[in-house]
């Protein structure tokens, strides 16, 4: 009967300490004793919405300091858009601290993504795209080659004063472009680089011409290229083929 007493009695000491400390920890009494009344956001971000951000983190603040999950805090912040990636801290006695890396916007992916400096996808809905930006796109895997490709072409269609507005890579492995001054470019699967190559090499033949623009390229043959024209006031077009010995 005593040892039942003495148990009884330790088991009640223990919760007596543990009961406190676990309503504490998870947020049932506390938060008004230790709120996290500061917010302090670190970092350089320029698109993210303070007030967004802001909102976001009040419902966790209000659990007060021990009680506060900052993993849920942190996965919040990463959900908004242009947060790349953000880490959530506490800091005594009544700060919430969140430091926020933006995405870098290099280009828009597809018609509804954007693919940042870090070649990191997401989504273009809800944010403002910047103007400008070049068009590329891809299969998924292939985010390296299109970029690789796309700053070749910027090199390389530069001396002749000419931008290259858009890369896409279709799932059979053909190559388009689209060009700053409206023409498109059909390359094809095969020896992309040395077909484009040769093509730059005759562009500024192709330029010189003042009553036509050139439309597109399809530079999917042997030798030479089928070109289509339309009158600089007209947006008709025709085909003129360039030594045509089949496409590949």
């Amino acid at each position: 009967m005593n040892a039942m007493l003495r148990l009884l009695g330790w088991l009640l000491a223990v919760a007596l300490v543990a009961l406190p400390l676990v309503a504490v920890l998870n947020g049932w009494v506390g938060s008004d004793h230790w709120p996290l009344a500061k917010l302090r956001a670190t970092g350089q971000f320029h698109r993210v919405d303070d007030a967004l951000l802001r909102q976001t983190l009040l419902p966790y603040a209000r659990q007060g300091f021990f009680a506060v999950r900052l993993d849920d805090a942190q996965a919040a912040v990463a959900k908004l858009p242009w947060v790349e990636r953000a880490e959530v801290r506490k800091r005594w006695p009544d700060v919430l601290e969140v430091n926020v890396v933006e995405h870098v916007p290099f280009a828009r992916w597809g018609k509804d993504q954007v693919l940042s400096e870090h070649g990191r996808i997401f989504p273009a809905a809800g944010i403002e795209v910047p103007a400008g930006l070049p068009l590329l796109h891809g299969p998924e895997g292939r985010i390296e080659d299109v970029v690789a490709l796309y700053n070749e072409l910027q090199v390389l269609f530069a001396p002749i004063g000419v931008d290259v507005e858009a890369v896409v890579l279709d799932p059979r492995g053909s190559w388009t472009l689209g060009l700053g001054n409206g023409a498109q470019v059909v390359v094809g699967r095969n020896e992309a680089r040395a077909r484009i190559g040769r093509f730059v090499r005759l562009m500024p033949q192709l330029l010189a011409q003042q009553v036509q623009r050139l439309v597109r390229a399809d530079l999917r043959y042997t030798n030479g290229f089928a070109l289509s024209w339309a009158p600089v006031a007209d947006s008709g077009s025709r085909s003129t083929p360039a030594d045509k010995q089949g496409k590949s």
